[in-house]
């Protein structure tokens, strides 16, 4: 069962951001394998057995469709129509227009292409394969076109990245699902033996929306990326113990921290990192 560690959290939220932010603008959700994410996705970092339960076919669908995605880039690569980048734009700059401070080119770009992926594939007989593979086409096109687009930059040049991302996803999609149809069953194969043995090692294994996250060798950089793309809210997974100055958490991964006079917590990161986290995306105001 999972607990929060409520002692380590206002420490990790003053750490793990300056631990990270360099390198999630760089690496974008490709240190995630570009899995889909949804807009209320919670993903938690578990190890051992606990982990190892969860490496299921079912649950390697959306790493699967992601790596699938990938491998069928050369045979999907129609371009964005004209017609509809213009009127998703439109559309778009209305809306960010509202609160541009706020608009998120990820979650915007999302939010329009997997629109459109539970109509596409509800009369497929795979249908949990089919939205997946449809969203993780979302999600790759979206990445590509969004990470390049400055935080800072106005609401044409978001909503222009948004919907160029949008609209060649939608347009790939058919393609997409036909593509990674034949590749499931020995993927999810490999997959999943690649899952139990990410379970065994110290760091444990990321899981968003009980889906396995491939992240390969980037486990810290795909948290961070999640954070700083989307603003996630972060929660350690274990237990913990006080003394004094010093809190130690027992479970995925340990971290020691030490007060300062001033009353800040810096943490001292042991091994590959503070890794047992729970993340949890913030929905996307409108």
């Amino acid at each position: 069962m999972r607990r929060t560690l409520q002692t380590l959290l206002g420490a990790l939220a003053c750490a793990v951001p300056m631990f990270f932010s360099g390198q999630a603008q760089a690496a974008g959700l490709d240190s995630c394998g570009n899995i889909y994410v949804s807009a209320e996705a919670e993903c938690t970092v578990y190890a051992d057995i606990d982990c190892e339960a969860m490496c299921t076919p079912v649950n390697v669908t959306a790493a699967c469709a992601a790596d699938l995605r990938v491998a069928c880039t050369g045979e999907c690569n129609v371009s964005a129509s004209a017609e509809c980048t213009g009127s998703c734009s439109a559309d778009c700059e209305a809306e960010c227009d509202i609160k541009p401070a706020e608009f998120n080119c990820h979650g915007s770009c999302q939010a329009d292409c997997s629109a459109d992926c539970e109509g596409r594939c509800a009369a497929d007989g795979s249908g949990a394969e089919c939205a997946a593979s449809c969203k993780a086409t979302c999600s790759g096109s979206c990445d590509a076109s969004c990470k390049v687009t400055p935080a800072e930059a106005d609401c044409q040049a978001k909503c222009d990245a948004s919907c160029s991302g949008s609209c060649k996803a939608e347009a790939n999609a058919d393609c997409q699902i036909d593509c990674q149809a034949s590749g499931f069953a020995d993927c999810k194969v490999d997959v999943e033996g690649g899952c139990k043995g990410r379970c065994s090692e110290p760091e444990g294994a990321l899981f968003c929306d009980g889906q396995y996250v491939d992240a390969g060798n980037n486990l810290e950089e795909c948290i961070a990326a999640l954070k700083a793309i989307f603003a996630v809210e972060v929660y350690a997974d274990g237990s913990a113990m006080c003394s004094g100055n010093t809190c130690t958490a027992e479970g995925v991964a340990g971290c020691s921290c030490t007060s300062s006079d001033s009353g800040d917590l810096p943490l001292a990161l042991l091994g590959l990192g503070v890794v047992a986290f729970g993340v949890t995306r913030r929905r996307r105001q409108a």
